[in-house]
């Protein structure tokens, strides 16, 4: 494979993809996964699926589609979760399952044959286009700088956010500021992972770090790394055992953070003894 990405394009594309993928949902998946706010961000991630089908019933890129119908997605779960309410879960399974049932009526209205959406739903990173390669880049781009600019206020909003409040930051707008990042990072996974499979990447190499160091920016150092590894890793295997990409990347990482978790338990568990 080394000697087809000096050859092949759609190889260095996906190389490329997939570093960025890593670098955006490395930085997020951290403090996705601090908040806990992994349920919300699947709902994000699903309700795109309904962009990328307006996409194709109004023929402009899916991919901008899929961004649009993230972004009202997590400021509409922002706002409702900010107002309370015993049932946030019903409404994030709500949005959920309405973007899934938006994409598939938009279309089925089309005309003539329904697209091939499988790219979409499970990744395929080997078919990521250079337009999609921009496109990322800008998102990616984009989430690093705002995290490294106001890393301090992140750091203080994650682990005392009364505090942050105190200090005169509005946590509200922080809150809606992350929403807005972790739909840029969705929109960055679909084409290395897609939709089905973006919450396990967002989540995996991060819960990985996690469990690794207590530093924050150590665990956003590790959580890229660790996604660029697998990211790598199931680009090689999916080409050479022509196995779907995403799935690829994700068994990795899922596998790498059960490898992780069992080890640092059974560490625990024999110092308890000791």
């Amino acid at each position: 494979m080394l000697t087809d990405l000096f050859e092949y394009k759609f190889l260095q594309y996906a190389l490329v993809s997939g570093i960025l993928a890593s670098c955006a949902c490395g930085i997020i998946g951290v403090i996705i996964v601090e908040k806990k706010m992994i349920m919300m961000s699947g709902g994000i991630a699903h309700t795109s699926y309904g962009g990328v089908g307006l996409g194709y019933l109004l023929n402009f890129e899916p991919i901008i589609g899929a961004f649009l119908f993230a972004l009202a997605a997590a400021f509409g779960i922002g706002y409702l979760r900010r107002r309370g309410g015993e049932r946030f879960d019903v409404i994030v399974g709500l949005f959920w399952s309405l973007g899934m049932a938006l994409g598939i009526l938009f279309i089925a209205l089309m005309p003539g044959y329904p697209p091939d959406l499988n790219s979409y739903l499970f990744g395929n990173i080997l078919t990521v286009t250079e337009f999609d390669l921009w496109l990322m880049f800008a998102l990616t781009l984009f989430v690093v700088l705002i995290v490294a600019a106001f890393f301090n206020t992140w750091k203080a909003y994650l682990f005392d956010e009364e505090y942050t409040e105190i200090s005169g930051f509005n946590t509200r707008v922080l809150e809606y500021l992350l929403l807005l990042l972790v739909s840029m990072s969705v929109v960055v996974l679909i084409r290395a992972v897609g939709i089905i499979l973006a919450l396990a990447l967002l989540t995996a190499p991060a819960a990985t770090s996690v469990l690794l160091t207590s530093r924050l920016s150590m665990r956003m150092v590790l959580s890229v790394l660790i996604g660029c590894f697998f990211c790598i890793a199931g680009l090689w295997l999916s080409y050479i055992a022509d196995i779907a990409s995403g799935a690829a990347i994700v068994m990795l990482s899922a596998v790498c953070y059960f490898t992780v978790y069992i080890i640092k338990s059974r560490v625990r568990g024999d110092k308890k003894h000791g």
